[in-house]
């Protein structure tokens, strides 16, 4: 993209806005576009406490409950704490550069479509493939994950007819109004930030001796250690294959849903507002919710617990559960399984959500079919809403053992390709400026 159409694009905003101004209509009005250039008709019905609360949930997804457990089984408390604390890091730089960009243009499609308007068209049909491709993956896991989890009350019955249910169920969300999808997240995400406030309560009363264990402090640091070994074998030198450095790399698939809210923030109320309100507490909310976690769960279990080792997908894997059983309480599993189940089913819709609005987004730009843009009454892409849950069905590629690895290369793809687009997105912040 020339130069000076990029300054054109930055130009044409601020023009809009100051005819807003000038014209007595401000971007107050929910129904009024803000978007620059923008076809799809998708309605402004989210409100500031939907955007806020999701960006507060988007800190805690299934990484923090299931995922932070192989962290520190790999790395150790200390190593789990920089891992997590790094890529906090890049997902904080990350999002106040999409924050950025989004209050200044709030449109579908978001950083897909600022990299053909600041960077080059082909960049932003390479980065919009990219990461739709990667949440669409993921909605699949995620409906592999809510079997699982349902499995822990009903062992005996097959995966796969969870996995059905929930595509169903899920799917259906997402042909609702945006604003009943902001309603259910609303209120799957304020689950989640209670259930992790109460965690981080307990951590404090069980480290300081509440517990059957006494006074812990940092005694986990010290024995078994905060690091965990790389050598398994040192006679024979094998390998630790879940290391530092191999933890590292899939940590993207955990965090991915930390930057889904800027989707959302095309179809927020009054956008140039509520989006800053949004992320302007995004520094705390991932030291508090993110890096503040694994650092109660290092001081309460030990990386060598042999059902941290476990690497289930269940409660049992948990840390949470399994420092509530190390502290001698017993009875929850079941509720922590339960608030799992909310967290993962939160995950999987906002996959369908942010994999349609980026199939809008390349519809916009001309780098997808054109009949993504076609929206029902209420505002809702039914065409790429159903484009990208029907590849949730890949799930179902775990009923076989032959299909689960194929599907474990899909999920390595997808972690890639996560990191790829987060690079993207700091270069389209860089253009951006460079153009203002």
């Amino acid at each position: 993209m020339a130069p000076h159409s990029k300054m054109d694009t930055i130009q044409a905003a601020t023009k809009a806005e100051k005819n807003d101004s000038a014209s007595g209509h401000s971007s107050q009005d929910p129904e009024k576009a803000i978007q620059v250039g923008s076809g799809p008709e998708l309605q402004r019905r989210l409100k500031s406490r939907h955007l806020q609360m999701i960006a507060i949930g988007g800190t805690i997804g299934t990484g923090l409950f299931i995922g932070s457990g192989s962290a520190i089984a790999s790395s150790g408390p200390a190593g789990a704490l920089i891992a997590y604390a790094f890529v906090g890091t890049l997902v904080y730089s990350v999002m106040m550069s999409l924050g950025e960009m989004a209050t200044f243009i709030p449109i579908p499609g978001a950083f897909t479509l600022y990299a053909a308007r600041f960077v080059d068209p082909s960049l932003g049909f390479a980065m919009g493939w990219i990461y739709w491709f990667s949440w669409a993956i993921t909605y699949a896991l995620e409906l592999t994950a809510t079997g699982l989890i349902i499995q822990y009350w009903a062992p005996q019955l097959n995966i796969g007819i969870f996995i059905g249910v929930f595509w169903v169920v899920i799917t259906g969300v997402n042909f609702l109004p945006v604003s009943f999808f902001g309603e259910i997240e609303f209120w799957f995400s304020l689950i989640k930030v209670i259930t992790v406030l109460g965690f981080l309560i307990f951590g404090i009363c069980i480290d300081a001796g509440a517990g059957k264990q006494g006074y812990l402090g940092f005694h986990n640091w010290g024995h078994p250690g905060a690091f965990a070994p790389y050598l398994i074998n040192p006679e024979n030198q094998s390998p630790n294959s879940s290391d530092f450095g191999l933890y590292l790399s899939k940590q993207d698939f955990h965090t991915k849903e930390l930057n889904w809210w800027v989707f959302a923030a095309g179809e927020t109320e009054n956008p140039r507002k509520n989006v800053p309100a949004a992320i302007r507490k995004t520094f705390f909310r991932i030291l508090f919710f993110f890096v503040g976690t694994i650092f109660f769960i290092g001081l309460l279990v030990p990386y060598d617990n042999p059902q941290l080792l476990s690497g289930g997908s269940d409660a049992a894997a948990s840390p949470f559960v399994i420092a509530a059983k190390l502290a001698g309480i017993k009875t929850l599993p079941g509720l922590i399984n339960a608030v799992l189940l909310f967290v993962v089913l939160s995950a999987a819709n906002s996959n369908v959500y942010s994999g349609s609005r980026i199939l809008v987004g390349l519809a916009e730009g001309q780098c997808a079919p054109r009949f993504f843009l076609k929206t029902s009454k209420s505002g809702v892409p039914y065409y790429a809403v159903a484009f990208s849950a029907a590849f949730g069905l890949l799930a179902f590629m775990n009923e076989s053992a032959g299909g689960g690895t194929a599907f474990e290369w899909l999920q390595n793809i997808s972690s890639v390709a996560g990191f790829i687009s987060w690079a993207c997105i700091c270069g389209c912040h860089i253009a951006f400026h460079e153009c203002a």
